[in-house]
């Protein structure tokens, strides 16, 4: 479900005189398991600049789309003045994604400064940023508590924090006030429960499968996966539930689907399916957790999102029970 990019890049410099901006736009070919939040997360910028490029009306995306990625201005003084720029030695295991986080800048903004068209780099090789740039600072997590404040580092994402401290996204865009899933290095967020343990409270009522659900939150989405290393959905039923001790083979959503009889009062550990998602008909299923919210591997990952979500609203089809 969730689509991941690969970009392949074009830039455009506009500029007429030294202090005239430079465009920079960068083209991407949509790939399994992208998302418009993955893509503007990688660029710096956010989801509305991209809708806007493209003229989008959703945040719909599709394999093999071309969307446009537009940059911050780049000033030709930043390139040219190699007095107003510090440069980066590049080190073995660095990227450039990895470089523009953490100097803050955006991926375009760094291959457009360095004219860079491809995303190979070299350990030795010299990178040119803006003197004003500095390295983000990573600050540690905070101690246990019962409720206190955890600071956003790089990789994180709402699914993996509201994970580590027992909480559901939901809870913890409640409890700071989030409209949208986006958040940044830096930012500060009230967190309630304890960083001890990503699991929720023992229940021996709560059905095995659910448990074994639990145990793999946050863990990253990888078309296709059906193991601790990556899962997509149908691979995450697929693990979950012969980890608890059902033994089924590995099918599509639409597999699951064909092996399971509708039910109209779910209980936890009951199956949940949705429809044209990514594309027509059964498309992405979860399990029933309770509560009205159910546990799947989505675009963030392993998490837990409640019905009432108005994405997963709009294409909910059915709870069913595996035969």
């Amino acid at each position: 479900m969730k689509k991941k990019a690969t970009a392949y890049a074009t830039f455009v410099l506009l500029a007429s005189t030294a202090f005239a901006a430079n465009a920079s736009a960068m083209t991407y070919t949509v790939q399994n398991g992208d998302t418009l939040y993955s893509i503007a997360q990688k660029n710096n910028i956010t989801v509305s600049e991209i809708i806007n490029a493209n003229n989008l009306t959703s945040n719909v995306i599709y394999v093999n789309q071309t969307l446009e990625v537009p940059s911050k201005p780049v000033y030709k003084s930043q390139v040219s003045n190699s007095n107003a720029n510090n440069t980066y030695t590049v080190k073995k295991g660095d990227t450039l994604i990895k470089i523009a986080n953490t100097h803050k800048v955006s991926l375009a903004e760094l291959m457009v400064w360095n004219r860079i068209r491809g995303h190979i780099i070299q350990p030795g090789q010299k990178l040119v940023l803006p003197r004003d740039t500095a390295p983000a600072v990573i600050t540690p997590s905070p101690s246990p508590v019962n409720e206190g404040v955890y600071i956003v580092k790089a990789g994180d994402t709402l699914s993996k924090i509201s994970s580590q401290y027992s909480m559901t996204v939901q809870q913890l865009k409640t409890l700071n006030n989030l409209s949208s899933d986006l958040i940044y290095v830096g930012q500060a967020l009230k967190v309630t429960g304890s960083s001890d343990t990503a699991l929720p409270p023992a229940n021996p009522d709560r059905p095995a499968v659910v448990d074994e659900a639990y145990k793999v939150l946050g863990v990253p989405y990888k078309w296709a996966g059906n193991t601790p290393d990556g899962f997509d959905c149908s691979g995450f039923i697929y693990y979950s539930f012969n980890k608890a001790g059902k033994q089924i083979g590995r099918y599509s959503s639409e597999g699951y689907f064909s092996r399971s009889y509708y039910i109209d009062k779910p209980q936890p550990g009951d199956l949940v399916f949705f429809a044209n998602t990514y594309k027509p008909g059964i498309s992405h299923m979860g399990i029933y957790i309770g509560n009205n919210e159910f546990i799947h591997a989505g675009s963030n990952g392993v998490e837990i999102t409640n019905l009432d979500n108005s994405y997963y609203k709009k294409h909910f089809d059915s709870f069913k029970r595996f035969y």
